[in-house]
């Protein structure tokens, strides 16, 4: 799954070593996953922290807590530390975590997002445009928001109901609608 070398692990021991009683290791998560927005994080993990679906593994006096949903997207993943002549920098790589994992049992976020990025935004860009996905509703509702070219675009309730509320509620049945919560009375880099 992720690797983490022994520099690593030496330098988020010191840093540790410097926490409350209450940090009981470290958290690595990855915020939208599956999305080019991806971002790799380490963060201190309190017992609060810890979610169902986690997984924990012990490295020497360093626990470390793995976000369920980010496993996927942490394979091939490496945490490093490499000092420099300011210290030194820790770093996660990662290179699988902006890569849709789509499969039957992938939850109803990430099949959004997986047609949101491969299917609906590649034509968008074509006028400067994207969108993106916010959150899924109790009631299966995809809130969206859109940016670029698309963001105050006069066309853009066409786009929302004939293109992608269209291409996703027909690849994902389950889904009841979408949502815009777009600002558009920013007409900056609107396209039409």
């Amino acid at each position: 799954m992720i690797t983490v070398t022994n520099s690593a692990l030496d330098y988020l021991k010191g840093l540790l070593a410097k926490q409350e009683d209450d940090v009981i290791g470290i958290r690595i998560f990855i915020n939208s996953p599956g999305t080019p927005r991806a971002e790799t994080c380490v963060a201190y993990c309190r017992e609060s922290d810890i979610q169902e679906g986690d997984e924990k593994k012990v490295y020497g006096e360093i626990t470390a807590y793995y976000d369920g949903r980010s496993i996927p997207f942490l394979e091939d993943a490496v945490v490093d530390y490499s000092e420099d002549r300011f210290g030194g920098q820790l770093t996660i790589k990662a290179p699988n975590s902006k890569m849709p994992q789509v499969s039957a049992d992938s939850t109803l976020e990430d099949r959004v997002n997986y047609v949101l990025y491969n299917e609906v935004n590649p034509s968008l860009a074509s006028h400067g445009g994207e969108v993106s996905l916010i959150e899924i509703t109790e009631d299966n509702i995809a809130v969206l928001q859109f940016g670029g070219g698309c963001q105050g675009c006069g066309m853009v309730d066409a786009t929302l109901k004939n293109g992608v509320e269209k291409t996703l509620v027909d690849q994902l049945p389950q889904l009841k609608g979408v949502r815009d919560i777009t600002d558009h009375t920013d007409r900056s880099n609107a396209y039409a």
